[in-house]
């Protein structure tokens, strides 16, 4: 599980809650029926306007992503390339094909399959870049949806509110009931402006963090692709891997320990 998503949204949720109490609030007055069915149901709805169907199906795969902590292989991979990089400096690009099939990452078992296949070096980047744009599309999918429906979440809000105010002044005739009524019909604001604040934007932060995070990854596996095919030195690789690497690994320290432990695994 991804614990700042987790962390966050309790954190968010629940001070904002307890800010209230202290306040004299209870949470029983911050419920509302009618407000949600508005609220919820209007952004569902023009969601549904503005994206096919065949899009809004991978909703439950953008949401797990968004509370799914994943290293997109970024270690495997580095690993993988080095060992193949010294593989193939000492006994030749066909002896690749040998440990192929020891090779997870689909996008990585491509790429070292079009070496072995000896694929000219333009045609094996134009190959891959089309998987990397590929990928970005289909994330810009989902980021856009949560996008969209963090915009469109405020303005349920405001509507709802709108609506419950003209229920209020068609009906004042009651002047006890008209400090309820006011009250009630702000808690459609409330809900579109918290959630889309504290749920959607910020799941369509994450999507983009994890779609860059994925992406370079991937850069850095063609990177090394063309590398281990243009037979440049393993030496020169892992200072290529590594500016590709950054922060996504722990160390300096861990990244040449990655290093040896592949060198000693191709030996």
């Amino acid at each position: 599980m991804d614990l700042s998503t987790i962390i966050g949204l309790i954190a968010g949720f629940g001070l904002l809650i307890l800010g209230y109490i202290l306040e004299g609030g209870t949470v029983s007055s911050l419920g509302g029926l009618s407000a949600a069915l508005i609220v919820f149901g209007g952004t569902a709805g023009a969601v549904m306007i503005s994206f096919p169907l065949y899009d809004l199906k991978n909703l439950p795969k953008w949401v797990k992503l968004a509370f799914t902590s994943r290293s997109f292989g970024i270690e495997e991979a580095y690993e993988t390339l080095i060992r193949f990089a010294e593989k193939a400096r000492r006994e030749g690009l066909l002896s690749l094909e040998q440990e192929l099939e020891t090779v997870t990452d689909r996008f990585t078992k491509q790429g070292l399959q079009l070496v072995i296949d000896g694929t000219d070096p333009e045609i094996t980047r134009e190959i891959m870049e089309s998987n990397i744009a590929v990928l970005e599309k289909r994330h810009r999918v989902g980021i856009a949806v949560f996008e969209a429906a963090g915009g469109y979440c405020p303005t349920m809000g405001i509507l709802g509110t709108v609506m419950g105010l003209i229920m209020v002044l068609g009906n004042l005739s009651d002047p006890e009931a008209l400090s309820h009524s006011i009250a009630a019909a702000f808690i459609a604001t409330l809900y579109g402006v918290g959630t889309a604040n504290l749920i959607l934007l910020p799941i369509a932060s994450k999507l983009k963090m994890k779609d860059r995070a994925e992406v370079a990854a991937m850069e850095m596996v063609l990177d090394g692709i063309l590398s281990i095919q243009a037979g440049e030195n393993p030496s020169i690789l892992k200072e290529k891997l590594k500016t590709h690497v950054g922060t996504m690994l722990p160390s300096e320290e861990r990244l040449a320990e990655l290093g040896r432990s592949a060198v000693s695994e191709s030996r």
